[in-house]
């Protein structure tokens, strides 16, 4: 193979080729390290990158191949790591300047299970400061561009692994998903990102945002590879008290598969009309067409309480946010500032509080501490989980009528850098499909279906109940078969080629 065909192949594709001798995991590694250290300058995916890690991962797969041994089905694969999980002895900075420096003593779970599947960790991906954000602009360390139009977002806030992706650094990334982050990015990027089903994946290393939303997840090319990788890291973990011990739905079968016969798609009526981009209506009604032609039945399902989902969260994510963000208080790890002996430790505190987090955060801080208030608890934050308990059951009386649910992933294609920075409820209403899965614990996944006539990614989002994941995955896998026939090749084919640039990216060792 050759390097254009190394950054472009599928990470199944990558994996037989390295186990079969083909190609070695050291020169495929080797061969996304140059394509970081040309394109990432203008990209901005990467927060830094591990080459000499990297390459020695490579080689211990080469050395287990060459000794004969058995290896996983993505052995030697390159992936690109969000910067919210914890790698030991790696810079983990969650995009803010209050953890600059820190490098964790541990493996998050996720992390571990990587490792020890053989998968080559090339570095850490940028993000929205603790994961807040719908852009990837929050960043402490400036924001990801779009591979497809680098004056775009690639959405939020997973920005970084979702470009890594689509401008061909990594065949793999891991995301984190809290509201969107994995799978609105992925629409913005035509590539594949899946929330597996609350509890389904370990969030034990994972740097909290809101713990009763988030969930760590996988991201790809492909549906297939995307599937493969979310059952390298799905599994109980007693480390995490919300670990489900059940068995990991079959993913990987359900994308092999790839068939809708039968399945009852559930269209939600309240996920559509105003405020949605004609464009993206029109590619999900023609993709519904496409399902039902393919075998499935339509339906159509309301669910009510969807319409305060979007509240609701934005008092639930900022109260958790507020307590779980006390703990960066400059004492413990991360930025210290004003400790010259003249001052309190509440002053030193607040003066490292104030410079290590970004509007955004303090924005949600505030929100989160108020709400949570003396007096004002049951009234905020009580009535959001109400809310809450409502939209979970708006989605048990859907599934009894279908059996997985569908939308637009986002009301329209990636928007413009800067453009919505002034205006947080714009920002925030790009999650309003995605949302309610969080609040529910259910399983979602967002996959490309079209472009717009600017030549901009569109996608489809799939919801499935609890543990039904791989529900996803076939109705992923069957759409991407019939529209790379379409299409003549993947979406991905079509995406700008990128002028090679000087790297900005910091490199670790």
């Amino acid at each position: 193979m050759d390097a254009s065909t190394l950054i472009t192949a599928s990470a199944t594709d990558l994996a037989a080729a390295i186990a079969g001798g083909e190609v070695s995991s050291v020169e495929v590694t080797r061969t996304h390290l140059d394509r970081i250290a040309a394109v990432d300058g203008v990209v901005h995916a990467f927060l830094s990158v591990d080459e000499e890690g990297a390459l020695a991962q490579a080689a211990a797969v080469d050395a287990r191949i060459a000794a004969g041994e058995q290896v996983g089905p993505l052995a030697g694969v390159p992936l690109a790591l969000k910067d919210v999980l914890a790698q030991k002895g790696i810079p983990t900075t969650a995009g803010s300047k209050i953890l600059e420096g820190w490098r964790p003593p541990y493996h998050a779970t996720v992390t571990q299970r990587l490792l020890d599947a053989g998968i080559v960790i090339l570095g850490k991906t940028n993000l929205d400061e603790f994961a807040m954000g719908s852009s990837t602009e929050n960043s402490a360390y400036g924001p990801t561009n779009n591979p497809w139009d680098l004056t775009r977002v690639p959405g939020g806030s997973g920005g970084g692994s979702a470009a890594a992706l689509a401008a061909f650094e990594a065949p793999l990334a891991i995301g984190t998903d809290t509201g969107g982050s994995i799978r609105q990015p992925a629409a913005f990027t035509g590539t594949v990102g899946v929330k597996p089903t609350y509890g389904g994946t370990s969030r034990y290393g994972q740097i909290a945002l809101a713990s009763s939303l988030d969930q760590p997840g996988p991201c790809g090319r492909t549906v297939l590879d995307t599937a493969l990788l979310h059952e390298v890291i799905a599994g109980h973990d007693p480390k995490d008290q919300t670990s489900l011990d059940a068995p990991v739905p079959p993913v990987v079968a359900a994308a092999r598969a790839g068939d809708v016969k039968g399945l009852r798609i559930g269209v939600v009526k309240e996920l559509g009309g105003e405020g949605y981009a004609p464009e993206v209506e029109a590619n999900f009604r023609a993709t519904v067409d496409l399902l039902s032609g393919l075998g499935a039945e339509i339906v159509e399902v309301s669910c009510p309480h969807f319409e305060y989902a979007l509240a609701a969260y934005y008092l639930i994510l900022p109260s958790e946010a507020s307590s779980n963000l006390a703990r960066f208080d400059a004492m413990r790890y991360g930025l210290r500032l004003g400790d010259d002996g003249t001052r309190s430790t509440e002053q030193v505190m607040a003066l490292s509080r104030e410079a290590g987090f970004g509007a955004e955060v303090k924005r949600r801080i505030i929100l989160g501490t108020y709400a949570l208030s003396a007096g004002y608890r049951d009234a905020f934050y009580g009535s959001a989980q109400k809310v809450r308990t409502l939209v979970q059951q708006d989605f048990t009386a859907a599934f009894a009528r279908a059996d997985v649910l569908v939308s637009p992933t986002t009301p329209t294609a990636a928007f413009r850098l800067g453009e919505r920075v002034d205006d947080p409820m714009a920002m925030y209403l790009n999650d309003l499909c995605t949302i309610p899965t969080n609040l529910a614990g259910n399983a979602a996944g967002s996959f490309p279906t079209g472009l717009t006539t600017d030549g901009l990614p569109i996608g489809f989002h799939v919801m499935a109940p609890h543990q039904a994941d791989d529900r996803l995955y076939r109705v992923g896998a069957a759409l991407e078969r019939t529209l790379t026939d379409r299409w003549g090749g993947s979406l991905l084919d079509r995406v700008p080629v990128l002028a090679p640039t000087a790297t900005t990216t910091e490199v670790t060792r």
